[in-house]
């Protein structure tokens, strides 16, 4: 196989010490592709997995000395710090090698545009209520509906009027199916707001490619990941 040369590659969520990472496919990608500039968008290192007794096996260390090699032979490398890897926040900015550890990034592509690399927990804090009651959401449907019987039992004791709760859950879930969309939404949001044309994320491991939003997807579930050629055209690689 030949090797592959992209003008830039962005990875995200490889969530390297996780059980879930797929490190044979991170090798494979790099062992065929290489780029000019490639951007690590979050959640690179999974400290939290770590801490819960993770494992670092062998595979993440050769995936890491990948990335030091490339960034001294002349790889422009950029490692934009997620929530996973927020065991670097004390350190950020700062220079490992060559690459650079920063918390956003901006990438001008090769159509002149400029592309607003964050890894997108900051997000987060806007949909974060839909979230928790997502969660409960996940409960079963019949815990609900009792607690909703002693919740209306105690409402007409106080003569207020009967109140669903199941249904209350039941917008809520809705809510979490939205999650992805308000995500995006709100990607773009902050993007214009900033003064940038394209947001490029990862966080929430659904690949996509869109005029003004991109996301890379991770290397867990998807095992996806974006490239730019040298003409500024963008692919999702899919492995």
């Amino acid at each position: 196989l030949e090797m592959k040369k992209w003008r830039t590659i962005i990875m995200s969520d490889l969530h390297l010490g996780a059980r879930q990472s797929q490190t044979d496919k991170i090798l494979k990608f790099l062992e065929n592709n290489e780029s000019e500039t490639l951007i690590l968008n979050g959640d690179i290192i999974d400290g939290w997995a770590l801490k819960a007794g993770g494992k670092w096996k062998k595979e993440c260390s050769k995936i890491f000395r990948r990335f030091m090699k490339r960034s001294e032979e002349g790889t422009k490398v950029v490692y934009i710090r997620g929530n996973h890897d927020d065991f670097l926040k004390p350190f950020v900015p700062f220079l490992l090698n060559n690459i650079e550890i920063v918390r956003k990034y901006t990438h001008i592509g090769a159509d002149g545009r400029s592309y607003y690399c964050f890894h997108g927990d900051v997000l987060d804090f806007v949909i974060m209520k839909v979230r928790w009651l997502a969660v409960l959401g996940g409960w079963s449907y019949d815990l609900i509906i009792r607690l909703n019987t002693i919740y209306n039992y105690i409402r007409r004791k106080f003569n207020l009027q009967y109140h669903s709760l199941a249904n209350d859950i039941k917008q809520s879930v809705k809510g979490a199916i939205n999650f992805v969309s308000d995500f995006e939404e709100n990607a773009k949001g902050l993007t214009k707001q900033k003064g940038f044309d394209v947001a490029v994320c990862g966080h929430i491991h659904q690949p996509k490619l869109d005029v003004d939003y991109m996301n890379s997807g991770d290397f867990c579930e998807n095992s996806t990941c974006l490239v730019e050629d040298f003409k500024g055209n963008w692919k999702i690689i899919y492995l």
